[in-house]
């Protein structure tokens, strides 16, 4: 597997007072013909996110059509479990019924911030989402006591199925916090069952963290792109029969840090789609996506 890089496609730049800075988690939705919405969280002066949105032709990506002039989903209000900030997960189609599900970000004392799963949907192809609740579809429980972070949700034999981020435990330093990929399944993609699966683990002494799964299932085969953090992120690569047992297959991820630029120093929160018989991916490059999104095209 390698992709061939086409560059970075978007930073922020003071955008505007909402998107002063980063372009993280990139998301992509098909508009029409070659054109793509690309959602992704950028952060304000207060350092909190809110999900905005550019347009681009999939084969002339460095030309942004059209760039979001409010966010589509913005931070809560003051007390509630997103008022931190909102992160892009995913987004899954139903019939005319569009679900995002997202971070809500609680920041912390003892522990850098308290995160959890929320949920806007979007009733129509162009509506606005709205989300369904004050809280969380996901919160800490005695399956995930610490903190909670990027899902990713398919359908699949009849059953709603979500990989996400779950810390399970905090240490003195940031650095020896364990932060692992668990599995959850659903009827109706807003109540979730969860029993603490945990579908991948860590690979070596170094790492502490892995997140932002993204899952494709082609034929009887799961292929799952995330990022894995020691000294910074790189984006790993493992494959499932069955979406529960997955083997770490990092150095067929096809893709590393550049020599020098916007992505030379880390790569992270991949997201993986395919459009006409092509499989590209959008990630992050240096400082968590405060140098922007790039795209990537798989050529073997």
């Amino acid at each position: 597997m390698h992709w061939e890089k086409k560059g970075l496609i978007f930073c922020p730049n003071n955008k505007h007072d909402w998107m002063l800075t980063h372009a993280s988690n990139p998301v992509a939705e098909l508009i029409d013909g070659d054109y793509f919405r690309i959602y992704f969280n950028c952060r304000d002066r207060y350092n909190r996110a809110s999900i905005g949105y550019v347009d681009i032709d999939i084969y002339s990506p460095d030309k942004i059509i059209n760039i979001s002039k409010k966010p589509i989903l913005s931070h809560g209000i003051r007390g509630s479990f997103d008022d931190s900030g909102v992160s892009m997960g995913c987004i899954v189609k139903d019939a005319n019924t569009r679900y995002l599900y997202y971070v809500g970000w609680n920041l912390g004392v003892t522990v850098p911030f308290r995160n959890s799963i929320g949920l806007a949907i979007s009733h129509g192809p162009s509506n606005e989402f709205i989300k369904i609740s004050n809280v969380p579809i996901i919160d800490r429980s005695n399956i995930d006591p610490f903190n909670l972070s990027y899902p990713w949700v398919m359908q699949d034999d009849g059953i709603w199925k979500m990989w996400y981020g779950s810390t399970l435990k905090w240490c003195k330093e940031h650095s020896d916090m364990v932060h692992l990929i668990k599995y959850a399944e659903s009827k109706d993609g807003i109540n979730w069952e969860r029993n603490g699966l945990i579908v991948l683990d860590l690979n070596a002494p170094s790492e502490y963290a892995m997140s932002k799964p993204c899952v494709i299932k082609d034929k009887h085969i799961y292929r799952m792109w995330y990022c894995y953090r020691g000294k910074s992120y790189r984006i790993g690569y493992a494959e499932s029969t069955d979406g529960k047992i997955w083997i770490r297959k990092d150095e067929h991820a096809g893709i590393e840090v550049s020599l020098a630029g916007w992505d030379a120093e880390s790569i992270s929160y991949p997201y993986v789609f395919d459009h006409k018989g092509q499989r590209f991916m959008l990630y992050n490059g240096n400082q968590y996506g405060k140098t922007g999104f790039g795209l990537a095209r798989l050529v073997c």
